[in-house]
């Protein structure tokens, strides 16, 4: 099982770009009030078919050839339910697909949330030709990087350049800890 919720939220991702999503929207939202961590993550990939998404929670189904598992999916529900919380997973084929874990913030199973920022930013290093929308809440603070804007911005600068990148880097870590205050989760 993975130990932070960032790394989920990243294998989640790869399961869109594999996909052929060209937009993944990622929120992660903390709610101190609601006792309640809770991912989202959005794409508008292939899709899956009703059985492949009754499926897509059975450690023993993956659509991947190079194995025989794929674990990421059920591993993320039963993270969620282990700290009383719930999880979901819609999709349709053509349209894309939406999981979406609740976590209780509170519960002492709960796996922190990881470094985030450095996930997202992972995410749009390597994958400079998908829009990425990243969204993160903490109580009444938000943030949000929709690369759309900035690659209309740099008017054809890649994201990937060392600049670019370092920039993205300190917007990501500057902003979270504005919205957060810098508190471990």
């Amino acid at each position: 099982m993975m130990t932070e919720i960032s790394l989920n939220i990243l294998d989640i991702a790869e399961n869109s770009i594999r996909a052929e999503a060209s937009l993944i929207s990622i929120e992660v939202i903390i709610d101190n009030h609601k006792d309640a961590l809770t991912a989202i993550i959005k794409d508008n990939g292939k899709g899956m078919s009703e059985e492949q998404l009754h499926k897509a929670v059975d450690p023993f189904f993956t659509t991947r050839t190079t194995r025989k598992v794929g674990m990421g999916i059920p591993f993320f529900k039963l993270a969620a339910e282990s700290s009383g919380g719930d999880f979901t997973i819609g999709s349709e084929i053509g349209k894309g697909t939406e999981i979406k874990a609740s976590f209780r913030l509170s519960h002492i199973d709960r796996m922190p949330l990881g470094d985030i920022s450095n996930t997202i930013y992972t995410l749009i290093a390597f994958n400079i030709n998908i829009d990425f929308v990243f969204i993160y809440s903490y109580d009444c603070n938000k943030f949000r990087l929709d690369t759309r804007e900035f690659k209309e911005i740099l008017n054809g600068v890649p994201l990937n350049t060392p600049e670019i990148l370092t920039y993205l880097q300190e917007y990501l870590d500057e902003n979270k800890k504005e919205v957060d205050g810098g508190l471990p989760l």
